[in-house]
């Protein structure tokens, strides 16, 4: 997401680290590259101006100027300017206490309005809430059929109506709702291919029969500096109270999601990036300045992590691990969980630079894929015993999986540092509950780690970096 203007701008503070120190000049220089940057990813003029001139002027004062590491200051100013543009702090979807909470979603046809809708039923249902989905939506072909595939998909029920009154069915949808014990009712309204009256006046007669509790617009991504315009006359029509933008896993630059809420004043509060029903995220500020800037994001990895059942590892897994012994059975399940989790390129996309180091191609993103069918193709006593691999044995796990000699070797490189690394981190977390202990302060022994990662500790995935970078040597 973002990645060009994300290149641009690392590339322009690379160039002001290689200066000892800062002059005026370089200031100016730096400000005009970001400037373009801006304007070429299609973020409004306006909002450019306003976001350049804030930031030049901190970057001059003689806190950044006169400091030992100017260039670092710099760049802790421009993510502190980057963040207000999107909107200092989160902005989180606030149920009220009315059974069931309406939220009405709005926005122009082809947005992503629909799955939008499916995507976040599917969330809050991961929420512990039971929502409905109302089609109003009676004018594309096959809209209310998309949607009920989607629903059929979640396993969320899906509300149709009858005939093509798109009020009439979202008043039955409510009532739908109350009669089956929904808390949740999200109505997928009708778009068109740009803002007219008839959308309007649709969208402000739904609002009034049903009263809904949130509406939010759909944008998306790639729509450029118009979205701001759409907005503006959702906003002045319907007074929306948040956006999802959607498709932002797209090449499209992006400006959008910088303009909007500026010149809005509503907050992105979902974002979109990709396909699968879980694709729906809450949007947060700070983590997306920090992505665009290069320094990853290990929050949200760390929350996907954490959302994965406890009980998908056994507890004598769990425990073997802890004391260092991993054999290859733990290692298909560890790269099952990662799976789960979005990959390899999720995990690295977290890391500080791994953007950069997957755009340019230095990591094998299928590398753990491979390594699980050499796997496969070993003995039961193998896996749990790889210490034996001879290489009489090496050539036969070579043969049955149809790689080479070399690639088992580096498989079993790879599981060694991953076990010397694993034994490295729980000795040290012991350690520490052992420090704690001697205090006096006595703790029910729990299994340190991120659920879903193998005990392994949140503060120690960045030592993971250098061994997924290197899985394609």
């Amino acid at each position: 997401m973002l990645e060009n203007l994300s290149e641009r701008l690392q590339s322009i503070f690379s160039g002001l680290r290689s200066k000892g120190r800062l002059t005026e000049e370089d200031i100016d220089s730096a400000m005009r590259e970001i400037r373009m940057a801006l304007l070429e990813a299609d973020v409004n003029f306006k909002v450019v101006k306003t976001f350049i001139k804030n930031t030049k002027e901190r970057c001059l004062t003689a806190d950044v100027m006169e400091s030992l590491t100017p260039a670092q200051n710099v760049v802790k100013v421009v993510l502190d300017e980057l963040t207000e543009l999107l909107g200092r702090t989160d902005s989180k979807l606030v149920m009220s206490s009315r059974i069931p909470n309406v939220i009405m979603l709005v926005g122009l046809q082809g947005s992503g309005k629909t799955t939008a809708a499916a995507k976040l039923a599917y969330l809050l249902k991961q929420q512990k809430h039971n929502p409905l989905l109302v089609a109003c939506d009676v004018y594309r072909p096959a809209a209310a059929d998309q949607l009920q595939t989607l629903g059929d998909e979640m396993g969320v029920r899906v509300y149709r109506g009858e005939g093509q009154d798109p009020v009439k069915i979202a008043q039955e949808g409510v009532r739908d709702a109350i009669d089956s014990l929904r808390d949740v009712v999200i109505i997928d309204t009708a778009g068109r291919l740009h803002v007219d009256e008839d959308m309007m006046q649709e969208a402000e007669a739904i609002k009034a029969a049903v009263k809904p509790d949130q509406i939010l617009m759909v944008v998306d991504a790639m729509t450029g500096q118009d979205v701001v315009n759409v907005a503006d006359a959702f906003a002045q029509r319907v007074d929306f109270d948040g956006v999802i933008m959607s498709k932002m896993d797209g090449d499209a630059r992006g400006g959008g999601a910088l303009s909007i809420r500026q010149v809005t004043g509503k907050p992105i509060k979902f974002i979109s990036t990709g396909e699968k029903p879980d694709s729906l995220e809450e949007f947060h500020p700070d983590r997306m300045a920090k992505r665009i800037l290069g320094m990853g994001d290990m929050i949200s990895f760390i929350e996907t992590a954490s959302k994965m059942e406890a009980d998908e590892i056994q507890e004598d897994e769990a425990e073997r691990m802890a004391r260092g012994t991993l054999n290859m059975n733990d290692f298909i399940m560890m790269q099952q969980q990662i799976s789960k989790m979005g990959g390899i390129s999720k995990l690295l996309s977290a890391l500080p630079g791994g953007d950069k180091a997957l755009k340019q191609g230095n990591v094998n993103e299928h590398a753990l894929d491979d390594f699980v069918i050499i796997i496969n193709s070993m003995t039961k006593e193998e896996r749990e015993h790889p210490e034996i691999l001879n290489g009489s044995r090496k050539a036969r796990i070579a043969a049955g999986a149809g790689v080479q000699v070399f690639q088992v070797n580096q498989l079993l490189k790879r599981f060694t540092e991953t076990r010397k690394m694993m034994k490295q981190m729980m000795g040290a977390t012991q350690q520490a509950q052992n420090q704690k202990g001697k205090k006096g302060k006595k703790r029910k022994k729990t299994r340190r780690g991120i659920p879903g990662m193998g005990g392994m500790s949140m503060s120690d995935l960045k030592k993971m970096q250098d061994m997924l970078s290197g899985l394609d040597e």
